[in-house]
């Protein structure tokens, strides 16, 4: 698979192995946040007479809040690679697609609203999906929408680099195979333990070299 390859080869020319860390170590800062934060509320509203029952429910809590947070990773994603967003791409292309370079240096956090904006949106969508999982198909109806948001989202930010938001839109449309197709081995390893931690990166890799392929 082109992309894969690509992938997997611009960890090193690109000089992306200190992005990911950083980025791995983002993933869990926001994962250990969620469940202590979930945790530290349950405390504080639960208060059972019987303390080891206290206790007990405060720690299930804890866990299923970290199920529930390994499943809605993929709707933190988008936020997480926001923040390395611009020095990737310019890295990757910097390193593959020399002539495509933007010459303005890649800012920090591209654009803070919208990410977090799309996060709360796709947090929200799974969220709705959840009662889905007590008939058996959560999972599934989980990978299909998140397949969705996440491949549409990374294609155009990679596109929209380059040709604006509107025209990014239309190049997607044109190509939704390729776009949702890349975005299903997103959410995919999303699922995988370890290496979620560095989907955020790989996602942007990977739809930046989608995009310079259907150029």
């Amino acid at each position: 698979m082109f992309p894969l390859a690509k992938t997997l080869e611009s960890i090193r020319k690109a000089g992306l192995v200190g992005l990911m860390i950083a980025c791995a170590g983002l993933a869990v800062v926001v994962v250990v946040v969620l469940v202590a934060g979930v945790t530290w509320l349950t405390a504080h509203l639960v208060h059972l007479e019987t303390g080891w029952l206290d206790t007990l429910i405060n720690w299930v809590v804890g866990g299923i809040t970290g199920v529930a947070g390994w499943f809605m990773l993929p709707a933190f994603v988008v936020l997480i690679a926001g923040m390395f967003q611009e020095k990737t791409i310019d890295r990757v292309e910097r390193a593959f697609y020399p002539d495509e370079v933007r010459s303005r240096e890649p800012r920090l956090w591209p654009d803070v609203r919208h990410d977090i904006r799309f996060t709360l949106w796709a947090l929200f969508l799974n969220i709705l999906v959840l009662p889905f999982y007590l008939l058996g198909i959560g999972f599934v109806i989980s990978i299909a929408l998140n397949s969705y948001l996440l491949g549409r989202e990374f294609f155009e930010s990679a596109a929209g680099y380059h040709l604006g938001k509107p025209e990014a839109e239309k190049l997607g449309r044109e190509n939704r195979a390729a776009v949702y197709g890349g975005g299903l081995v997103i959410t995919l390893m999303t699922l995988l333990p370890l290496v979620n931690l560095f989907v955020p990166i790989v996602a942007i890799v990977w739809m930046v070299h989608v995009y310079h392929g259907l150029r």
